[in-house]
């Protein structure tokens, strides 16, 4: 059974940073591109990031690039994204998802439950 789980959200004021973890479990993790997405009160899930299996290649939506940084560490099963110069306006629930193979678009095959990311102004 594949899990993905989230962890590290939290309140943060405007400016600062978080960095957010998704350990995975029940799928050899270094097959797997990674990403990551969120979702605000009343709004669409928005593609945050992803990641290559071996992590050579990311690619970020237009908005959080340099702000934002997506890694991962394949002998710890877990994804990263550390989140940098945070917005009140992207207060939401980050979640990981992981699918067999990279690219900026497209369907994904697993995800987590997510965590809150709550950024006071």
């Amino acid at each position: 059974q594949v899990q993905l789980v989230e962890s590290g959200g939290g309140l943060v004021q405007a400016g600062g940073s978080l960095r957010l973890s998704c350990a995975a479990s029940g799928l050899t993790f270094s097959t797997y591109a990674m990403a990551w997405f969120r979702q605000a009160p009343g709004k669409e899930r928005e593609f945050v990031a992803t990641i290559s299996r071996n992590g050579a290649l990311t690619y970020y939506a237009d908005s959080m690039l340099g702000r934002f940084t997506i890694s991962r560490d394949n002998a710890k099963n877990t994804v990263y994204l550390q989140m940098n110069s945070l917005k009140p306006e992207e207060t939401a629930v980050y979640y990981c998802a992981g699918r067999s193979w990279y690219g900026s678009r497209g369907e994904y095959d697993y995800w987590g439950q997510g965590t809150q990311v709550t950024v006071s102004s």
